[in-house]
């Protein structure tokens, strides 16, 4: 691209140019990928790591009393297979990005998934369409 800054640039010569301009757009475009990629798998490893409640408070300061409270209601995700709740640091990271006076915007994928798990209904009287016969 610099030596195109010095070269005049003519009709003969744009094919060329052109191609020039297309194998550097393909090469950053591999590039950003391979970025996006390893940024990607970083973000997702060593993410879902299982925390007791007490750790998730520590974490997220937010006091045990209240965390406690919130699970039992349901307001924060969280499982209790036994006597002991646990929670993952992801789930508990989108909860509190989620519950964020001005959230992070979602990325389309994310957008999709919540509308989908928002509009689940049961099948009953009232969901089911109605025909109208005359």
């Amino acid at each position: 691209m610099e030596n195109m800054n010095q070269e005049e640039l003519t009709f003969d010569g744009l094919p060329k140019t052109v191609a020039r301009i297309l194998d550097e757009l393909l090469g950053m475009k591999a590039m950003l990928s391979g970025l996006q990629k390893g940024q990607t798998q970083q973000k997702l490893e060593n993410r879902h790591i299982p925390l007791t409640v007490k750790e998730a408070s520590e974490i997220f300061r937010i006091p045990v009393s209240t965390l406690h409270q919130k699970l039992e209601r349901g307001e924060v995700p969280g499982t209790k297979p036994g006597k002991v709740w646990i929670l993952y640091r992801d789930e508990m990271e989108k909860w509190i990005e989620c519950h964020r006076v001005n959230p992070v915007p979602l990325t389309p994928e994310e957008q999709n998934a919540a509308i989908l798990a928002s509009h689940r209904r049961k099948p009953g009287r009232f969901n089911q369409s109605k025909t109208i016969t005359l």
